[in-house]
């Protein structure tokens, strides 16, 4: 569903990504680990055109999406939950959710989810829907970032450190709509500093170091090396 194929990307005169390539496939997820900084985000905004590649192509469902505008991507069936959540703090619930919604219906997405399904799968945003976003817990937050990722629809969803600052029931409850989006056919790419939740949610896992991908295996082989796990992740 999601090729990205040999991706160079620049800030400036900065060349953060060498050539990344990795694979998502539908109802699968794919988990990118790695220390800070060494160009995850980057990844993930270079998909969406946050940053436009200067090099290499990314296909959703064999249709090239390299270069193309945000939005344009997001007809494409592509959706970002960032870090750091970045809902619209002014904006209750059910707005921050409903905007999305009349937008993706309005840029003709071919299945967008009904808000009524976002409450459904996270039946705590129904019993805050009148409150501001601002004054949820992160959490709650968390939550509805991924909730107004889902309402328009896509076939691919790129998460990035989903599980920061969370509680572990909160986590664990996070961990668990992940996995059922990907049983429902969804493909997911997951950046992740929680190793075990990676691990447990992933079919393959990539670990990337200055801007390359340096590993590549099922979590169980990751597990069991230790040399990449202290050479790259710190472990």
């Amino acid at each position: 569903m999601l090729e990205v194929k040999d991706v160079h990307t620049y800030y400036g005169d900065s060349h953060i990504l060498h050539g990344v390539t990795l694979t998502v496939h539908q109802g699968h997820v794919r988990a990118v680990l790695g220390r800070n900084g060494v160009g995850k985000t980057t990844l993930m905004h270079s998909i969406v055109s946050f940053v436009k590649p200067s090099k290499g192509r990314i296909l959703v469902g064999g249709e090239e999406i390299t270069g193309l505008s945000t939005h344009r991507i997001m007809r494409k069936g592509v959706t970002l939950v960032p870090q750091g959540r970045r809902v619209f703090k002014s904006l209750s619930v059910a707005e921050n959710l409903t905007i999305p919604f009349l937008c993706a219906q309005e840029e003709g997405q071919a299945e967008p989810w009904g808000i009524e399904k976002v409450y459904e799968t996270f039946p705590t945003l129904r019993a805050r829907e009148h409150n501001r976003a601002g004054n949820l817990s992160g959490g709650e937050q968390q939550m509805l970032a991924m909730g107004r990722a889902l309402v328009s629809g896509p076939k691919v969803l790129l998460l990035d450190e989903p599980s920061e600052g969370l509680a572990p029931i909160i986590v664990q409850q996070i961990e668990g709509v992940i996995a059922d989006l990907a049983k429902q056919g969804l493909a997911v790419l997951l950046v992740e500093q929680n190793f075990n939740m990676a691990l447990r949610l992933a079919g393959r896992i990539f670990v990337m170091s200055r801007g390359q991908i340096v590993h590549e295996s099922t979590p169980e082989d990751l597990a069991d090396n230790k040399e990449i796990k202290a050479r790259f992740l710190g472990m």
